[in-house]
């Protein structure tokens, strides 16, 4: 079963996290099998156990190259006055056992705010117990009760069981879309080329 809370003292510290964090991150419990799970709003304190699994995702995808985060972006970025994400936590007694990490995005076309699933990772020996769908849910619950007209995220194209995954639980593959991005060194030189031509 997948718990939200595991003590009195937990509950107080979600409790602070939601004050500063995006809304939404409520939780209601969900089912997983042949293991016992809690999931939760992730505290400060947790926030090295989450960093030690974003580089465990990001050399799994081949990306841990790209990793900048540190404890500190993400404490300001997750549990700050002005945070900009949220992120689930899934323990396993005490033991991190995965995570979700979320933020809410805007569609023009239907007029309203819409939910983008930045990191989904279960720890290989958590997996195949229903917690990657459990946190998954969660975090589409969040969508739901705000009226998010998409929940969208993107995956690997080399990654068949993710996508499988994906698909088996409702997703749709936009094979007719290209992911665009620029890092920070390529904004910031577009940044300073369009103040360049306003002078």
């Amino acid at each position: 079963m997948v718990h939200t809370e595991k003590s009195t003292q937990r509950q107080t510290e979600s409790e602070r996290v939601r004050e500063t964090a995006l809304p939404g991150a409520f939780l209601i419990g969900k089912m997983c099998s042949v293991m016992d799970f809690s999931i939760a709003p992730i505290t400060q304190g947790e926030i090295p156990s989450l960093l030690e699994m974003i580089l465990e995702l990001a050399r799994f995808e081949r990306l841990e190259h790209e990793v900048e985060a540190t404890i500190e972006s993400l404490q300001n970025s997750l549990c700050g006055p002005q945070a900009s994400a949220c992120a689930l936590l899934a323990q396993h007694g005490d033991e991190p056992a995965g995570y979700a990490l979320y933020f809410f995005t805007f569609c023009s076309f239907a007029g309203r705010r819409g939910l983008w699933l930045d990191d989904l990772y279960v720890r290989p020996r958590f997996r195949k117990q229903g917690l990657g769908r459990a946190l998954i849910q969660e975090v589409a619950s969040v969508g739901a009760r705000h009226d998010c007209a998409r929940f969208e995220w993107i995956a690997l194209g080399w990654n068949e069981n993710a996508l499988n995954f994906y698909r088996l639980i409702g997703a749709q593959v936009l094979d007719d879309w290209v992911l665009l991005r620029m890092n920070s060194d390529g904004m910031k030189r577009l940044a300073g080329t369009s103040a360049n031509h306003k002078r």
